[in-house]
């Protein structure tokens, strides 16, 4: 049986799992799904459109699902959905998809910190840490086990890609390839590898090496991006995390632009 306070306002269509907790003058909406044992504190307001998963929980103040910021939006039916296990601190904002794709998109086992704003359309992998006050514009991407320092700002269609870390107060308006540490405001550059992390999460030497490998070439050798990313596809080993990092930069837009080296 779910648990909800008399003072919360339910819509009658809402689908509740069970063992959710509500909280004292919070307000779902009627097109809303929560999954089972998920706890929701006070005055949180979840719009139509919400998809929450299992054991999430949501603090006081959290405002989910509510329409896009987009000047193109036109009431059209969009969702936000959220993957199981993950933590929602205090006044965090997500705001539902556009028509663009439909929705916006949060894993699973993330922790996003107070004042956390998403905007419409991003996809937010699993297991992310998003620091306090992070503002990311709308259709973001940030991959798995990534780390984003708080009062970042996280301008919109910015990649950040797996194992990355994005330092605070940073002014991030480039993408940030995967397993790199990425900072600065009034330029956002290449820091190195994102070590720490790596060794957190049990890359081995091997695998650390062939990622400072590709990345010596790409960042220090001082050749056209295009030269450098064939460079490294002709001569160093294919290993999942080269290719990984090859792709991340193909997949690209032909108009996108990269992180800098640190010394550029």
């Amino acid at each position: 049986m779910s648990t909800i306070h008399a003072t919360a306002i339910i819509g009658p269509g809402a689908k509740l799992g069970e063992g959710v907790v509500v909280g004292p003058y919070t307000v779902i909406g009627d097109d809303v799904v929560i999954g089972d044992r998920t706890v929701v504190a006070s005055h949180v307001h979840i719009a139509d459109g919400a998809r929450i998963g299992s054991e999430c929980r949501i603090s006081s103040g959290a405002v989910l699902a509510t329409e896009p910021q987009d000047l193109k939006f036109a009431g059209e039916k969009t969702y936000l959905e959220i993957g199981d296990r993950t933590v929602i601190r205090e006044c965090v904002t997500l705001n539902r998809g556009t028509k663009a794709s439909g929705k916006t998109v949060v894993g699973s086992d993330n922790l996003i910190m107070a004042y956390v704003h998403a905007g419409h359309d991003c996809v937010i992998g699993n297991h992310v840490v998003i620091a306090n006050s992070v503002q990311f514009g709308g259709h973001c991407h940030v991959g798995d086990y990534a780390v984003v320092g708080g009062l970042a700002g996280v301008h919109q269609f910015v990649r950040i890609g797996r194992y990355a870390m994005v330092g605070g107060i940073s002014r991030a308006a480039l993408d940030v390839p995967p397993f790199v540490m990425a900072g600065g405001h009034a330029s956002f550059r290449y820091e190195g590898l994102n070590l720490l992390g790596l060794k957190r999460r049990g890359f081995s030497p091997e695998q650390i090496g062939n990622i400072r490998d590709a990345y010596r070439v790409i960042f220090q050798s001082g050749l056209l991006l295009s030269t450098a990313l064939e460079t490294v596809q002709r001569d160093l080993p294919q290993a999942p995390e080269v290719v990984e990092i090859l792709d991340f930069f193909a997949t690209g837009e032909h108009n996108r632009k990269f992180l800098k080296p640190f010394n550029s």
